[in-house]
């Protein structure tokens, strides 16, 4: 007998721990001190910034409804957004322009946690913001009347990293103004997260084509433009390469005075030998045009200080 009171005694001592520890209990902040201007503190690290009741912003003739909600934060509400650590039981309310919003934020943790709004008109709210602080497991109610504005309101935890851990929302007044990303459960990230092979690695800087000379270590991405105009004369070893680029250029503008040459030096000469001298012009020009530039970059960036040699 003593044997199965004792096991009785236990269980039911053993599952009220378990419920205490599931659902710790919520201490209830509602004697706060008014600092004025709607600011309003206690001991034990509560706090609400821009509590309105009464003060209709511009455009508001009356109040066009009361409503209240709760609003519950901690650790296990980020459960269902796989990456977070923090979150909000929702993730969006929907309200009418110039409505007395009542917010009951809950926090659930041994932490401190926030429901600040941003975007309010700064000659009713301070710094544009209505802002809940609790340090929990605790609770505190505040109030304000928002604006006639369609708009869409950032909230999230200002606490560090909490809001890049999961705990933000948006309040959308009206139509809205559009959503913002990365809202838990309502919108896409704005970077997607990729776990692939090289997935979220940062993009590499693009690298100058830059060609180094025998002895000397290839240039950095960092090189002047200097030494990449030395480098695209000097690199003929592609179909595009900066010599070619360059005689192509020096081609179109001396074309006038090349037709006149070939003209003088050709005149007469069988087709074969023609066609040969005309290469062979061409040819001379191109090398001659490549080595000015070769030296007039060499001399611009103080490699050289010599005329160029045939």
């Amino acid at each position: 007998m003593k044997n199965s009171l004792s096991a009785i005694v236990f269980g039911l001592f053993f599952a009220a721990s378990a419920m205490s520890a599931e659902e710790p209990k919520i201490v209830e902040h509602n004697q706060l001190m008014d600092h004025g201007d709607g600011h309003l503190m206690d001991m034990e690290g509560g706090m609400i910034m821009g509590q309105n009741k009464d003060k209709l912003p511009a455009g508001c003739d009356k109040v066009s409804e009361d409503v209240k909600i709760e609003v519950r934060a901690g650790h296990k509400y980020s459960k269902q957004h796989p990456g977070t650590m923090f979150g909000f039981d929702k993730n969006e309310w929907r309200v009418k322009p110039c409505t007395r919003l009542t917010i009951t934020f809950i926090n659930e943790d041994n932490v401190r946690h926030q429901w600040m709004m941003h975007g309010l008109p700064k000659f009713m709210y301070d710094k544009g913001m209505f802002h809940l602080e609790i340090t929990g497991p605790a609770k505190i109610t505040g109030t304000l009347i928002l604006p006639a504005e369609d708009k869409t309101y950032l909230v999230h935890c200002d606490e560090a990293q909490h809001m890049e851990k999961g705990m933000k929302a948006q309040l959308v007044v009206g139509k809205g103004s559009g959503s913002f990303p990365s809202i838990p459960g309502v919108t896409d990230p704005a970077i997607p997260d990729n776990y692939g092979p090289g997935g979220n690695q940062p993009p590499k800087p693009a690298a100058v084509p830059v060609a180094a000379k025998p002895g000397e270590k290839p240039t950095t991405p960092a090189a002047s433009a200097a030494n990449v105009a030395t480098a695209a004369v000097e690199d003929s070893s592609g179909f595009f390469s900066g010599s070619l680029i360059i005689g192509l250029l020096a081609g179109f503008v001396g074309a006038p005075f090349l037709f006149r040459l070939i003209e003088e030096r050709c005149k007469g000469m069988t087709t074969a030998d023609a066609l040969k001298c005309t290469l062979q012009l061409l040819t001379d020009l191109f090398n001659a045009i490549v080595r000015v530039v070769s030296w007039l970059v060499r001399r611009l960036t103080g490699k050289d200080k010599l005329l160029p040699k045939d």
